[in-house]
């Protein structure tokens, strides 16, 4: 449909390279956040329903956030809103290093960056996506899709490895120092990013002369039955973000910080090594039925593992999920930019993200509340029930919605 993406020129695929870079220092600086964002506001005196409340604002936040660029993406430079978005960044890392109040965190939890579900989230997805897809085509796409997502989980699970860090430095230099030392880190790779986003050519962009579109044009109703489908996993998956799954570890095995880093690197290992399962079947079945048929049997490990009398079966089960739970990431993002018109893309990649981040915003709150009461894992019964329905609605709704490269 449309006229398609143009070929990748040289200097295409090298803005694609430096957007590949940037995710994988975004994503160190996620998977580290994810574990030390409880940690820090426990140290601080926090209860689980603060924490709670700190992560649902971060969500909320990025969430508002994006809808506001990517109703304006179609309008605004590339890069300048790729270097916007890494200022704030680093001004994020600065103000959970420096501040200790709940309602000075709070407002920083919703005006920054933070992101403590450990996947791809916030202002520089609808650019990020835009300017990757305009270097790849068909069946490619997704590969390109599964390589970005990839290297963003590896960098995530060496993040969450080196969150050790708290627990090998703390008899040298005190443990809260080493979380904040951390946090400033955090900015500091904000500050890399930018220096990457400099150096984009003007191939990022919008052709020369081309008028600006619509956010949305015929794709409208595709897009927001999709975006509406998207809330209802992300509202699941709030409930187990990994900065509760991580809260749930601590009370209800005792796990210390280096053991649950160790463990969030084992996940988020298995996680992005399958990414590059995701271009092979969904050649072989369709991005939809790959979507779909991956994250059933992997939600349905998530709930077992609320269930584990012990730390190593819990623990298993979460590994086993993490072997199916993202495959379909790459889908989804190549089947949104596949079925909307190239122009539509900065608003499609926005709005299917945005409604995500608002939905997911609100369960963390319901989930700390949960753990208030029990250190029984009732979030991750939660989100996997209401994943599972997700799922089911989505293989009801658009397997038969082709996109062109499954046309042929």
């Amino acid at each position: 449909m449309g006229s398609g993406p143009r070929p990748a020129a040289p200097a295409a695929v090298s803005d694609a390279r430096r957007v590949l870079l940037a995710r994988a220092l975004r994503g160190f600086a996620d998977g580290s956040a994810a574990i030390l964002l409880p940690v820090h506001l426990a140290a601080l005196g926090f209860e689980a329903v603060a924490i709670g409340a700190l992560t649902a604002a971060t969500l909320l936040g990025s969430a508002l956030l994006t809808l506001g660029l990517g109703l304006l993406a179609h309008r605004m430079p590339r890069r300048r809103g790729l270097l916007a978005a890494s200022l704030l960044m680093a001004a994020t890392g600065a103000g959970f290093a420096f501040l200790d109040g709940f309602w000075p965190l709070l407002l920083v939890a919703l005006c920054g960056t933070l992101n403590p579900a450990g996947g791809d989230a916030g202002p520089f997805l609808p650019f990020e996506h835009t300017v990757l897809a305009q270097t790849a085509q068909g069946a490619t796409r997704t590969a390109l899709f599964a390589r970005y997502s990839f290297l963003g989980a590896m960098a995530a699970a060496a993040g969450a490895l080196a969150t050790g860090a708290v627990d090998w430095l703390a008899p040298a230099f005190g443990r809260e120092a080493v979380v904040r030392a951390m946090f400033l880190l955090y900015g500091a790779l904000g500050v890399a990013s930018l220096l990457l986003y400099h150096g984009l050519t003007p191939a990022a962009e919008r052709p020369a002369g081309e008028a600006p579109p619509p956010p949305l044009g015929p794709s409208r109703r595709r897009v927001y039955g999709l975006a509406a489908l998207f809330s209802l996993d992300a509202f699941g998956g709030g409930f187990a973000v990994q900065s509760l799954l991580a809260l749930w570890l601590f009370e209800r095995f005792g796990m210390d910080v280096a053991t649950a880093g160790a463990v969030f690197f084992t996940t988020q290992l298995c996680g992005a090594l399958s990414l590059f399962a995701a271009a092979p079947i969904a050649r072989r079945i369709g991005l939809v039925n790959t979507m779909v048929f991956t994250h059933l049997p992997a939600n349905l490990f998530l709930i077992a593992a609320a269930f584990a009398p012990e730390a190593w079966a819990a623990v298993a089960l979460l590994v086993l999920r993490s072997l199916l739970s993202q495959m379909d990431v790459p889908a989804r993002s190549a089947f949104v930019m596949a079925i909307v018109e190239p122009a539509e893309r900065p608003a499609a990649a926005s709005l299917t993200s945005v409604p995500r981040g608002l939905a997911a915003s609100l369960s963390p709150l319901l989930a700390g509340w949960m753990l208030s009461l029990s250190a029984f894992g009732w979030p991750l019964v939660v989100a996997g029930g209401l994943k599972l329905a997700y799922d089911l609605l989505l293989l009801r709704g658009f397997a038969r919605l082709r996109p062109p490269e499954e046309s042929g």
